[in-house]
């Protein structure tokens, strides 16, 4: 029974590297959003599960398809493109990281803030650090180095008072105060292991 649920289950496992058109590229990554990440001749860009591009291979950097859209790097600047080949912001930003919770982490200036879909500003270029959102919150950091937390409106929950501030993932987050590192919830009370 066992090899028969295997066997059944097998197609599902099977990594985009089995397709005879992954052999076409220098790199090929997972598929996201029906698109995966592709490279060739130092150039980035996007295929369909057929090996189709959809996303020409002209970006000079890229990162993997988060909620519909991904950020891409023209030169020195970034921009983002979505799922079905469009560019949605024109490269202008200094960093991007990808999409969660309808926002993303973009640096301009020496400071980052966050954009919409649309590539409207909804949270000010304020930080000088910026994780992506994850449950509702972003870890960002200020001038001294220390990190806290918003939320997707921009406003602080959790004050600047951490060393080092990773996402929350299942309702926790790593942090650091000085040499010591633990687990926080969402109210910023630390969760004892």
């Amino acid at each position: 029974m066992k090899k028969i649920l295997l066997i059944a289950m097998l197609p599902f496992f099977m990594p985009v590297f089995g397709q005879k058109w992954a052999k076409e590229y220098d790199f090929v990554n997972d598929n996201v959003c029906g698109l995966s990440l592709v490279k060739k001749n130092g150039k980035y860009g996007f295929v369909n599960k057929e090996g189709k591009v959809v996303v020409p291979l002209i970006y000079d950097e890229s990162s993997t398809m988060s909620e519909g859209y991904a950020p891409v790097r023209q030169g020195e600047l970034w921009g983002f493109v979505d799922s079905v080949g469009h560019v949605t912001i024109n490269p202008q930003y200094n960093d991007a990281l990808c999409y969660h919770d309808g926002r993303a982490a973009v640096k301009q200036g020496g400071k980052w803030g966050f954009v919409d879909y649309a590539g409207k500003l909804v949270i000010p270029f304020t930080f000088d650090n910026a994780r992506g959102f994850r449950e509702g919150m972003a870890a960002v950091s200020n001038l001294k180095g220390y990190w806290g937390f918003i939320d997707v409106e921009g406003k602080l929950v959790i004050p600047f008072m951490y060393h080092f501030a990773d996402n929350f993932q299942d309702g926790v987050a790593k942090v650091m105060k000085g040499e010591k590192s633990f687990h926080i919830n969402k109210h910023n009370i630390e969760i004892k292991e």
